[in-house]
């Protein structure tokens, strides 16, 4: 299936709006994986393990293991979601933007390497430097338009024939970026407002929204402001709250508890 399919399968499977982020930080793993070489891929393992049945999806973010040089523990990570999970999409938290062969490499990164069934995309030089990702039609491009940070009104918002350039995004990614009909767009729960501008610009397309829990965002605003008609369209992703809702030996436990929790608080406000 692809990228899009699995989304829409899972979001029906699952009832679940939640996408758990794999943030590896070995300095707040419990005790137990502290004398363990291969604690990142371990820990994550387990986080994953217990937590597939609230989801929609999974999105490790690709810093947090090159910084610690386990990029091969993301790689077993992703083939073991695979295996274990079938039918629950990985979305590869990359942001990655640049042109010609130097795109094509970061898209043969995610795809091929990584094994990723989605990337996220940093769309700032222009669809050029899209088209490597957007042509693997049964791989998902998710697309950042209004971010979760604090400083994204620093160019997000600026006007633009009378328009912020982040509705200019929208606008690209629903019509000319999408001939595959493979793009989502990233917009940040920190920003309802925003959300329910770009949900009117693209109609059912996914949205990824970052930032529910540690940011800040209100999930169930997140849900009021930007679901789509049947209740879904929407890939809420938490990471903090979920890896370390416990430091102690019940951490996956607790894990899957919050993970729950968020599924049953989106669930409440996916209706009306």
């Amino acid at each position: 299936m692809t990228f899009m399919q699995q989304l829409r399968q899972r979001w029906s499977d699952s009832g679940s709006l939640v996408c758990v982020g794999l943030d590896p930080e070995p300095a707040k793993f419990p005790r137990r994986f502290r004398e363990d070489p291969d604690a990142v891929f371990a820990f994550c393992r387990d986080i994953a393990d217990a937590t597939a049945p609230y989801v929609c999806a999974f999105k490790p973010q690709i810093a947090h293991f090159a910084a610690l040089g386990a990029e091969g523990a993301l790689e077993r990570l992703v083939g073991h979601i695979h295996a274990a999970h079938p039918g629950v999409p990985v979305i590869l938290d990359a942001k990655r933007g640049d042109i010609g062969s130097t795109a094509q490499r970061y898209a043969a990164e995610a795809f091929d390497r990584y094994r990723a069934d989605a990337v996220t995309v940093n769309p700032y030089l222009g669809g050029d430097s899209l088209q490597p990702y957007l042509e693997r039609a049964d791989r998902g491009v998710v697309v950042l338009c209004r971010t979760s940070n604090p400083g994204a009104c620093d160019l997000q918002d600026l006007a633009v024939d009378g328009r912020p350039l982040y509705q200019h995004v929208a606008a690209l990614a629903a019509g000319t970026w999408n001939g595959n009909g493979n793009v989502a767009l990233v917009v940040g729960a920190t920003w309802p407002r925003q959300l329910r501008e770009v949900r009117a610009i693209v109609g059912d397309m996914p949205l990824l929204v970052p930032g529910v829990g540690a940011q800040g965002g209100d999930a169930a605003e997140v849900v009021r402001s930007a679901r789509t008609a049947d209740g879904t369209g929407l890939i809420v992703s938490s990471s903090r709250a979920i890896l370390h809702a416990s430091g102690g030996d019940d951490y996956a436990e607790a894990a899957a508890a919050a993970a729950r929790g968020l599924r049953d608080l989106l669930d409440r406000h996916r209706g009306g």
